[in-house]
């Protein structure tokens, strides 16, 4: 990066800090630390629900989604305005009403301790591991500017996100989320306008799109139904909508943005109007990586995205890999000139099925090559295997002019410090109430409280780390975070569906039936029956009716027995 990057890198992310630090004055207690003492205004939360939503996954991956995969990892979203309606009917009232710090506490008042344990359990055992890749997101990027290696930018990175939570509290997150977020939109739109205007000329925004149509990039709509299909109409609007209940209703990192709100309609406002702005905003992130697909069909492109394994690789075998680099160079040649004839042919409304099938037939040898590489990286065990998540970094490392590189650079660090922040809280308010408060008979007073939420930061900092350092395995980052949050959340979602809607289950038949769902969901994961989004179906609904099937055997016990 230019000097002029790194000084518009640090600049913004030193005033974010400062401003965090600002506004994380008179923290006295768990109130503070935890829940802001519950005065945020709906634009507040609203922001800080988005913001932990679009961590730097979401603008480091998803761009590169589209461009692998086209537009259709949109469908994931489209439950999830309904989700957002029944959360503000049903889940805000009885979260406000209860005067909660975490979601799982009312658990305990209407079923039992046990089922209160095992439900956060499940969640600090996903969200710690969906935050453990989150922190690996940003580490991509600080490897690439500096070449250092992935594992030590994973510590340094893990590192500074520590102190900027443990110092900040929930009060400083909500606040600096506000910031970040209108930051990170602004940038978003010039990246989006840069890659249009970096089209050839005579290339206009319409030519872009037709390019990528053909390319099977713009399939933001696929009906067909397969169970097997990650990413269609069914899939996204039955399980986003059930993943999605379930992640804001359910999920402690997404509730205590809301619950921190000064009363229900505050937090209502919030959680609604994030339904309705989260699709077309995903939209847009997605667009940015159809039309670099698009600039990639007219100028150069790598044969692998993540340079420092593809140069690694080089060095260990340069004949063979200078070998297929030199045929993809070749091909990807033929390539942009095939690109330009089809364009050329629709501004003179000739056919273009045979400029379409030629350039079909190129799409599919240089992925070949692509997939020859890939292949020799799996085999030297060098480093990631998908380079999906390098896609939009280098397009921001070698088409951004200087500036630019690192504001768009500092986007992808806030978007990681605000979504991996609001994480860390959450792990921290659920582990310090949910599994060592409740299971105390003292009564800490507010300073021990504050020292506590601050030790459980640290801790779950440390253990995300960790997480971390496992996650160059992973492939597309957006989506094993999905994944992961699938395995447990259809079964965390049943158990509050229970407690809401099944009124005669006890705390021992709704223990009992997560428990045997869990197994099953992972089994059914493992067995690769159905595509993700179905887990968290088929987790919801199985603890429901297994709890109303296990009723008539509870007779004679008392709730909670």
């Amino acid at each position: 990066m230019s000097t002029l990057d790194w000084i518009v890198l640090l600049f913004t992310l030193i005033s974010i800090i400062a401003y965090g630090v600002y506004k994380s004055r008179n923290q006295h207690g768990a109130q503070t630390y935890l829940l802001a003492d519950k005065q945020m205004p709906w634009y507040v939360v609203l922001l800080g629900i988005m913001a932990t939503q679009a961590s730097a996954i979401t603008f480091l991956s998803a761009p590169g989604q589209a461009y692998t995969d086209g537009m259709r990892f949109v469908q994931y979203y489209f439950g999830l305005p309904l989700a957002m309606v029944v959360i503000s009917i049903t889940f805000i009232p009885v979260f406000q009403k209860l005067k909660v710090y975490t979601a799982y506490e009312f658990l305990e008042n209407r079923f039992d301790r046990r089922t209160r344990l095992l439900t956060s359990v499940l969640f600090l055992v996903s969200r710690a591991l969906s935050t453990g890749i989150s922190i690996y997101a940003p580490s991509i990027i600080l490897s690439s500017i500096l070449g250092w290696n992935i594992y030590l930018t994973n510590v340094i990175m893990g590192g500074l996100l520590i102190i900027y939570t443990y110092a900040g509290g929930a009060k400083s997150i909500a606040h600096t989320q506000k910031l970040q977020f209108i930051i990170i939109l602004s940038a978003v739109g010039i990246a989006g306008y840069l890659v249009v205007k970096d089209m050839p000329q005579g290339v206009g925004i319409s030519d872009a799109l037709y390019v990528a149509g053909k390319s099977g990039k713009l399939n933001v709509i696929t009906t067909g139904f397969d169970w097997k299909d990650k990413y269609n109409i069914w899939s996204g609007l039955i399980g986003g909508f059930f993943l999605a209940l379930s992640y804001f209703g359910t999920d402690q990192s997404q509730v205590g943005r809301y619950i921190s709100g000064k009363d229900n309609r505050e937090s209502r406002l919030g959680l609604l109007i994030n339904g309705i702005v989260k699709i077309p905003m995903q939209f847009l992130i997605l667009l940015i990586g159809a039309l670099l697909f698009t600039l990639y069909s007219f100028k150069p492109a790598p044969v692998y995205f993540n340079e420092a394994a593809y140069q690694n690789l080089k060095q260990h075998n340069p004949i063979k890999i200078g070998a297929i680099e030199k045929d993809y160079n070749y091909l990807h040649a033929q390539y942009e000139k095939q690109t330009v004839a089809l364009v050329a042919a629709k501004h003179n409304s000739l056919s273009t099925q045979n400029f379409f099938d030629s350039l079909h037939n190129t799409q599919k040898q240089l992925q070949v090559l692509r997939d020859s590489i890939k292949h020799e990286i799996v085999r030297s065990n060098t480093s990631e295997t998908n380079d999906t998540n390098y896609i939009f970094l280098y397009f921001v490392k070698h088409s951004l002019p200087k500036g630019l590189v690192g504001l768009l650079f500092a986007v992808i660090f806030l978007a990681s410090w605000g979504s991996i922040s609001a994480a860390l809280n959450s792990l921290a308010s659920s582990s310090l109430i949910d599994l060592q408060l409740d299971h105390i008979k003292t009564t800490l007073s507010e300073k021990k409280q504050l020292w506590w939420c601050r030790i459980h930061t640290l801790g779950w900092g440390l253990f995300c780390i960790l997480v971390a350092m496992f996650a160059t395995k992973m492939g597309s980052l957006i989506e094993a975070v999905n994944v992961l949050g699938s395995l447990f959340y259809g079964t965390i979602l049943g158990i509050f569906l229970v407690a809401f809607y099944v009124k005669k289950a006890n705390g021992k038949t709704v223990f009992w039936s997560a428990v045997i769902t869990e197994a099953c969901v992972i089994g059914i994961y493992n067995a690769d029956i159905v595509s993700f989004l179905w887990l968290n179906v088929i987790g919801a609904l199985m603890v429901v009716l297994l709890s109303m099937i296990f009723i008539p055997f509870q007779k004679g016990l008392q709730p909670g027995e």
